[in-house]
């Protein structure tokens, strides 16, 4: 028998909202934080050494491209995400959970994160990540970069593929960079998925 892999940490939270800028500035004057990233989509917010520990998705502009989707069009909550130590502890989750016949509703590569998401038998939203990058400083470039601006969600990726690249002994370094990017018109469709 196996044992279970655990989260590392508990990282960060995402609510959804119609109050951006009202939301945004209670976040970063309660938690004396400061706004890692901002466009008018989505902020993250941090007060420590995590690259984001609040993040806010905009409804006043998403919610009118797919206001059927409740409830990711309410007010509220949208996910809470747990960090693991690796990317191969990431992906021997996913083996972990899919032999438990629990699999992910999205998988995706913010830049900043490997991540899978989860939903519980509620709906309840989870991600599970693990960081691209080692330092604190290098995560803070990529979200103050080009990349980032360009695309601050990420593009999808087969955990399947991921997983065997890493047991056929490719490095966790060749596949932590996000090398590929989506058109800016692309990423709203994707927070509503």
């Amino acid at each position: 028998m196996t044992t279970a892999i655990r989260p590392k940490t508990f990282a960060h939270v995402v609510y959804r909202t119609y109050r951006f800028q009202q939301m945004l500035d209670w976040y970063t004057k309660v938690f004396n934080g400061k706004v890692q990233y901002q466009n008018p989509v989505i902020a993250f917010v941090t007060y420590d050494d995590e690259h984001h520990r609040v993040a806010l998705l905009n409804l006043g502009i998403i919610k009118g491209e797919s206001d059927e989707r409740a409830p990711r069009g309410k007010p509220g909550m949208d996910h809470v995400a747990y960090g693991y130590r690796s990317l191969t502890e990431l992906m021997d989750k996913y083996v972990e959970l899919k032999e438990k016949d629990v699999m992910p509703y999205w998988c995706i590569h913010h830049g900043v994160t490997i991540s899978l998401y989860y939903a519980d038998p509620d709906g309840n939203q989870m991600e599970f990540q693990a960081d691209c990058f080692d330092t604190v400083e290098g995560a803070n470039d990529f979200m103050h970069g080009p990349h980032f601006e360009t695309n601050p969600i990420g593009v999808e990726f087969d955990p399947e593929v991921m997983g065997a690249k890493l047991r056929a002994g490719v490095p966790e370094s060749e596949l932590l960079p996000r090398r590929e990017q989506l058109p800016v018109s692309d990423i709203r469709g994707s927070l509503m998925a």
